[in-house]
């Protein structure tokens, strides 16, 4: 087998259902390099294990609409494949834990090549070539799945570390409270070097208040005896 047939076979390992929102048909476009097609639609984001998020961060809810604009361009190895996704994520800010809401706009760009294409004008080290091909996508009966690239365009879009907004205070260190509820919010500090000392005042004014109370019960029963 040669490698085209192993790229061809490798394409068609999996059959493409035309139905799923995600799969893209080509054969309007045609091979005529230079043809393009403009697309409008709008999908319902997936649930697990295909989550347009980061888990337990931020991510697209599953259900929630995306729309998306897309540009199909024929070019001689394949179908170039542009476009933006719009949707709302929803998560939890990093610094207060509080939810939140942001709109999201994902670009994307990736190339579907043909099984067939005849690239061995190509030059590249023998590796660098293998590592391409395991890389490269393929359309398969005229169609392409669109999900792993949307996929991973959502993600790198959203913010890693998530806030409610930019100037966000957080939780208080010291009893958990969220600051920006009270911006006079604050703990009278203690200097730990002064703590002990502190402590021993104490302990000696209260020994001075059992000795007091001590010298005036015996003042009273001194009293008594002389009546």
């Amino acid at each position: 087998m040669n490698s085209q047939d192993s790229k061809a076979g490798k394409a068609l390992s999996t059959r493409l259902d035309h139905r799923n929102p995600l799969v893209f048909d080509t054969h309007e476009l045609g091979r005529r390099p230079g043809a393009m097609q403009r697309l409008t639609r709008e999908i319902e984001a997936p649930g697990p294990p295909s989550a347009f998020g980061i888990e337990g961060v931020i991510g697209v809810p599953q259900g929630a609409p995306v729309e998306l604009e897309i540009r199909l361009e024929s070019v001689m190895e394949g179908v170039l494949v542009t476009g933006t996704a719009r949707a709302s994520a929803e998560g939890e800010c990093v610094r207060c834990l509080e939810p939140l809401e942001l709109e999201l706009d994902a670009d994307f760009q990736e190339m579907f090549s043909y099984p067939d294409a005849d690239d061995r004008g190509r030059t590249a080290e023998p590796a660098d070539d293998a590592e391409e091909d395991e890389s490269r996508l393929y359309l398969e009966d005229g169609m392409f799945d669109l999900e792993p690239v949307l996929r991973d365009a959502v993600v790198l879009a959203l913010p890693m570390q998530p806030v409610c907004q930019d100037d966000c205070p957080g939780l208080c260190s010291q009893c958990g409270v969220r600051l920006a509820d009270d911006p006079d919010h604050h703990h009278d500090a203690v200097d730990i070097r002064w703590a002990a000392l502190q402590g021993l005042a104490g302990t000696i004014q209260d020994g001075e208040k059992d000795e007091m109370s001590g010298a005036e019960a015996e003042a009273g029963v001194d009293e008594k005896q002389e009546k």
